[in-house]
């Protein structure tokens, strides 16, 4: 099948090398000419395991195209995915102008018949304005579908390859079973296409995201609660994943969550259901306490040295998001550090990916550290932000000779705490009782 992707980015990328594996011929599109010439010679944009070599193979075998010429790849392509941003207004909404200008040259260049697919995550109603927007460019027919990804950054191949679930909104059984034939190869093991109608399948995204980060924030919330009490969060966790109705999945206790999705699309759904006169009271809350769960690291520090940071250095361990990616799209790392430097400290961090993203965030206010030991090098303290595997069986000694003091501030809870305190060292975790 000949599929083209407008939009050469995270999702766009991803879908696009992953359709091109399943044997089709895919045709990635994007205006950022650098970024293209960038792909055409195998450099890829993002940090994401497997996808380089995914990128280079179908290319190699002329399976998977890049280009600027919106035009010829409609022309030369039966499904169209719209893959392209939805950045958040000032008030929470998805701004949808990429989507539409997207639809608009499609609408342009269309040679016939066109399966018009939008893959970027928006809200309900937007399958009609890009309806819209096609019929006013265009005499030839079109059907809209609504396909929402359900990407994890970090492991975005497997979860294309081997999703839990396709859905597809469409109202049309041709166009489902057209979507259902691109889709099989990758839910041959039993996962469900589920085809409903488009605007349930809008609100899937959102809802699906939103329910994770409910999760997350009532962990951070049990945590802070377990604090006061004198309870230790992961011993809760435990209790709560044995449930069969609760599982395991996002019961992690940390310093917030970040990202392109979370954030974005928690907030969409609070502005989307105020549009339609609904005030979501639970999403709210679920933002109110991130936003605070970001300044829990930050608030441990500075009650710890009794609020004097000047000229204090600290180690920090982590700055993406989360594991295995590069994004620091509104990462808890960029508050904690910020506030940091605002209470006149020093910054030494050190991630194995996300140093050159972070030097578009923090310029020379920070120093960076390939190598996670010379970011410990005179700290007064290591702080733990992302979860990375490289940080999780360090060389504790080789540590404790290059910190001021045996301190760390962890705020993924990657260590057993007895374990920590038995090497000599004061180890501050969230979800448990300090007594400082």
């Amino acid at each position: 099948m000949k599929v083209a992707i407008i939009g050469s980015g995270y999702v766009g990328l991803v879908a696009g090398a992953c359709f091109a594996q399943t044997g089709n011929t895919v045709t990635c599109v994007d205006v950022v000419e650098e970024k293209i010439n960038n792909l055409k010679n195998g450099i890829i944009p993002i940090y994401e395991p497997g996808l380089e070599e995914m990128v280079k193979r179908n290319t190699r075998l002329e399976r998977l195209f890049f280009t600027t010429d919106i035009e010829k790849a409609v022309k030369d392509s039966l499904i169209i995915f719209i893959a392209v941003g939805t950045p958040p207004g000032e008030d929470g909404s998805a701004d949808l102008k990429h989507v539409l200008n997207a639809a608009r040259s499609i609408g342009k260049a269309a040679n016939g018949y066109k399966i018009v697919v939008n893959k970027s995550t928006v809200p309900v109603g937007t399958a009609e304005k890009v309806a819209a927007v096609l019929s006013e460019e265009s005499t030839h027919e079109f059907d809209v579908v609504s396909n929402p990804e359900f990407l994890k950054e970090g492991a975005a191949i497997d979860d294309f390859m081997k999703p839990d679930r396709v859905v597809i909104g469409t109202s049309d059984c041709r166009v489902a079973e057209i979507m259902k034939e691109i889709y099989s190869p990758f839910v041959r093991t039993g996962k469900p296409i589920l085809v409903m109608d488009v605007a349930s399948a809008e609100l899937t995204k959102y809802a699906s995201n939103a329910m994770l980060a409910t999760r997350i924030s009532f962990m951070n919330e049990i945590a802070n609660v377990c604090e006061k009490v004198g309870a230790n969060i992961n011993e809760i966790r435990r209790g709560l994943a044995s449930d069969s109705r609760i599982g395991s999945a996002f019961l992690f206790a940390g310093c917030g969550y970040g990202g392109s999705c979370f954030p974005k699309d928690a907030r969409a759904i609070i502005q989307t259901a105020a549009e339609y006169g609904y005030d979501f009271k639970i999403m709210r809350s679920v933002e109110e306490v991130n936003t605070q769960q970001k300044l829990l690291l930050f608030k441990k520090i500075h009650k710890y040295y009794k609020g004097s940071l000047k000229d204090m250095t600290f180690a920090v361990w982590g700055l993406s998001f989360k594991p295995k990616t590069d994004d620091m799209r509104e990462a808890p790392s960029i508050v904690a550090i910020d506030m940091l430097l605002e209470h006149g400290a020093k910054v030494q961090a050190s991630d194995p990916e996300a140093i050159e993203e972070a030097k578009k965030i923090f310029g020379d206010r920070i120093t960076y550290h390939p190598n996670m030991y010379t970011a410990l090098e005179g700290a007064d303290a290591l702080i733990i932000i992302t979860e990375w595997g490289e940080f999780q069986n360090p060389d504790f000694d080789k540590m404790k000779s290059l910190l001021k003091e045996p301190i760390i501030f962890d705020g993924r809870n990657i260590y057993f705490a007895q374990n920590i305190t038995d090497k000599g060292y004061k180890y501050f975790p969230i979800g448990t009782h300090n007594n400082f």
